[in-house]
């Protein structure tokens, strides 16, 4: 290959034997030498070989232009802090390495998203870690809860506003529902499908209704995410009733057995049901929880001494999900559970029941296979979605005073700590 004179971010034409592309040159990571790595026009990025390229020809210099950027505080604005723990909401495209960087200051936030200071002060920014949501943990939502509990507590901030990657965050946001106890101001998790740099990007408007939120009278945990395909509204969904039910669209989260608690648009917050009202007191951590807590799905023709694993490793708690009205193979079956239910919880592990149709209430009472699951001594955990009931046995047996009695679990378990349960099923 011919000398270049290229540098990351440079706007270049690549020439192989018999074809050229164009786009911005980029970093190459150490683990990658040997090859040349261009982001083409289309957006997505394309590697060479070194030895298949003839010469690199710099089209256009990259000039980075520094702006010194001032947030003037307005004493008639709202104060409120934000917790960043990642996700696309908080990245901003660096065109020397094709990735991103994070925006993880007021500074770096006000450049990208200065409508959002028109609306409130963003007097705090905390930092606990920068994860993609599918890195993390019960010790990440522990700190995520803490960092939150601190902010809450100070007088002079109105609500925590917190960004997060898509993939898990219904994960996040139970655990924020059970971390954080006796609620007296708005956490507000919101995320974007669509990075920041893109003509569709949902980040801005995601952003500002989080933030008309934070400065409402809810004081719940709760996401906070486009309506609709359109940029016209968000929606307030309660953070144990909502899922991602698609991986690429805008409005991804939806309400689960419930209705959204408000909307949003980029000026209103328009209260739609009953929600915990904004009050006086301190916010309380409890932040307990047992690692040794599974979520497993029920399919056709399953082998219960998959439960034999769960028991050898240590587990003390186990979600299945079953079918809609709640059922697994019975003694019926070829491989019947029920047996194995009943061995299993005999050796003091904790079984609960949730549903694999996602919408819907559970009931073992209708048909004979659900009353024979029922009395093997399963918890039947009604229209508990099954990642909200994974992550409230890992906090329920986290309490050792509560985990030593099965009773007491049981009825932890079925009682409605966060607005988990609900009275109607709603679509």
């Amino acid at each position: 290959m011919e000398k270049t004179t290229a540098q990351p971010g440079d706007y270049v034409q690549i020439h192989l034997t018999r074809e050229i592309y164009e786009g911005t040159f980029l970093t190459v990571p150490v683990a990658e030498k040997g090859i040349i790595l261009l982001k083409l026009d289309s957006g997505y990025n394309m590697g060479f070989n070194q030895k298949d390229v003839l010469k690199i020809r710099v089209l256009r210099k990259f000039r980075e232009i520094k702006e010194e950027t001032e947030i003037k505080k307005n004493r008639e604005k709202p104060n409120i802090a934000m917790i960043i723990t990642g996700g696309t909401i908080a990245a901003k495209l660096n065109p020397k390495k094709g990735g991103v960087d994070w925006l993880d200051t007021p500074e770096s936030l006000f450049k990208f998203y200065p409508e959002l200071f028109k609306i409130v002060n963003v007097s705090k920014v905390e930092v606990p870690f920068m994860k993609a949501s599918e890195d993390m943990d019960f010790k990440d939502w522990q700190k995520i809860a803490k960092v939150a509990e601190r902010l809450l507590n100070d007088d002079n901030i109105k609500g925590v506003i917190i960004t997060h990657g898509t993939d898990f965050l219904h994960y996040t946001s139970a655990a924020l529902s059970f971390f954080l106890r006796n609620l007296t101001k708005p956490v507000v998790l919101t995320y974007s499908q669509r990075s920041i740099d893109r003509g569709s990007s949902d980040a801005r408007l995601n952003l500002e209704s989080a933030a008309l939120t934070t400065i409402s009278d809810l004081a719940e945990v709760v996401l906070v995410g486009h309506a609709s395909e359109n940029d016209d509204f968000c929606y307030v969904l309660r953070g144990t009733k909502v899922r991602k039910l698609h991986s690429s669209r805008r409005d991804a989260f939806k309400p689960v057995n419930s209705k959204p608690l408000a909307k949003v648009d980029e000026k209103t917050f328009h209260k739609l049901q009953n929600y915990n009202i904004r009050g006086k007191g301190k916010v309380k951590l409890d932040a307990k929880f047992e690692e040794k807590v599974a979520l497993v799905k029920f399919y056709p023709g399953q082998d219960p001494d998959i439960l034999d694993y769960y028991a050898k490793k240590g587990y003390k708690g186990i979600v299945i999900e079953m079918s809609g009205l709640g059922h697994v193979a019975t003694k019926r079956a070829r491989k019947g559970w029920t047996n194995k239910l009943k061995e299993i919880q005999d050796k003091g592990i904790i079984i609960c029941a949730a549903s694999q149709t996602i919408y819907g209430r559970l009931d073992p009472l209708v048909y004979s296979n659900g009353r024979e699951i029922l009395e093997t001594g399963v918890i039947y955990l009604e229209d508990m979605m099954a990642e909200t009931a994974f992550v409230k046995l890992g906090w329920v047996l986290g309490h050792t005073n509560w985990a030593k009695n099965r009773e007491t679990v049981k009825q932890k378990m079925l009682d409605n700590v966060a607005g988990e349960f609900s009275d109607r099923l709603e679509e």
